[in-house]
């Protein structure tokens, strides 16, 4: 497995699929072919169906602005990959190459009939019972398996601090979100509201809702959110993390350490499954995330590595089928929403486990996984990030 610096990206949303691979292809087709004097982009697949609510095309154009362009949108011709990308680079009248491109989940993108380009991998144990057995065997937890194989910590400080950050500023944000759907913000008064007689569970939960909303509307908006593991994903985890930093009673270290074994458990997903919208369903993001917030929240209560697997099995077994079908294309309805009730599960899924899991448990991660990334490929195409199905096909 790759750096969980591949995994927790800091970027500019609505979109890790969408917008940040679409912009890294650009930044490299210009490096590519600086004689370039006009490129057409043509979109297939995802990218052309849901595009124009993901900004697709205002990123790139923002990226090429010194270069004559079009982007065009093509959801006719069937594509190798769901979201697919051709450059046709041209130098005066002259097309001088082509370019195929794929945008892979999480902001990574690939060349057709090139070698994928990725950093080193780090990690020589790819799923969680090996993990399980080290850990177990050296009398050790899962992050300190993180720490062994990557100098990691101070990257994670400054995703912790993004986090916060993104948390932050969408609490003291208002308005409406870009885009023709025309919502308006909720984190600020999520967060504010006085309720009669409100218990304190009750302000818990509502404050880690407001956390989940501050951070998925800065996402739709194109604010500067952390994917974890994507950008619609992206609200998940920093809403659980706040919890649990709210409560004044885990230090830094104990933070940054589940941190870290969210990271893991995202990986693995990554690794063994998938994280992309358009290839697997909103399981794959949201599921994915929430699975990594289970592992959180049961790392930093102190359980034990059985139980993280199990709260974090029981978050994505409780995903699986989940579709991706954003109205109108936009990271909004049903994305913002659906990231507060993840933290919710999230956080239901690590009590659960530290009731029940002993190691008996019959469903491992690993499995869950496994049936994630099946249960994906079988999903109609209309409810893979198309807006061609479910919800977006009903909403008028």
């Amino acid at each position: 497995m790759h750096s969980l610096k591949e995994l927790y990206k800091v970027g500019n949303g609505p979109s890790s699929s969408h917008t940040m691979a679409p912009k890294k292809a650009a930044l490299e087709i210009l490096a590519m072919y600086p004689q370039a004097t006009f490129i057409r982009v043509v979109l297939y697949g995802s990218l052309a169906l849901t595009g124009k609510g993901h900004l697709t095309d205002y990123i790139i154009k923002n990226t090429f602005k010194n270069i004559n362009h079009e982007v065009l949108f093509d959801n006719i011709t069937t594509s190798p990959h769901p979201n697919t990308m051709s450059f046709f680079i041209y130098n005066n009248l002259e097309l001088i190459a082509q370019e195929v491109v794929y945008s892979v989940g999480g902001g990574a993108i690939k060349f057709e009939n090139k070698e994928f380009k990725q950093t080193k991998k780090v990690y020589p144990l790819t799923t969680f019972k090996q993990i399980a057995k080290y850990c177990k065997d050296k009398n050790i937890q899962l992050y300190d398996y993180v720490y062994e194989n990557e100098d990691i910590k101070d990257y994670l400080e400054l995703i912790y601090n993004q986090m916060i950050k993104t948390i932050e500023t969408g609490l003291k944000t208002e308005g409406i979100i870009p885009g023709d759907l025309q919502i308006k913000r909720k984190a600020m008064s999520l967060y504010n509201k006085l309720i009669t007689n409100e218990n304190s569970e009750a302000k818990e939960k509502r404050l880690l809702c407001a956390y989940a909303y501050a951070v998925n509307e800065e996402n739709a908006s194109g604010g500067t959110i952390v994917t974890a593991p994507t950008c619609g994903a992206s609200g998940v985890l920093p809403a659980v993390l706040k919890h649990y930093l709210d409560k004044n009673i885990y230090n830094h270290d104990e933070i940054i350490n589940a941190l870290a074994t969210a990271g893991l458990i995202g990986n693995l997903v990554k690794e063994n499954g998938s994280i992309s919208g358009a290839e697997a369903g909103c399981q794959a993001e949201v599921g994915t995330a929430c699975s990594m917030a289970a592992a959180f929240s049961a790392q930093i209560q102190g359980l034990t590595i059985n139980q993280i697997e199990t709260a974090a099995e029981i978050a994505l077994e409780h995903h699986l089928g989940l579709t991706c079908d954003p109205i109108k294309g936009y990271v909004q309805i049903p994305c913002i929403e659906r990231n507060a009730v993840a933290a919710l599960r999230a956080i239901d899924a690590a009590m659960l486990s530290s009731l029940l899991s002993q190691g008996d448990s019959k469903i491992s991660f690993d499995l869950v996984v496994k049936t994630m990334l099946e249960t994906g490929k079988d999903l109609g195409y209309g409810y893979r990030e198309t807006s061609e199905g479910g919800l977006a096909k009903n909403y008028l």
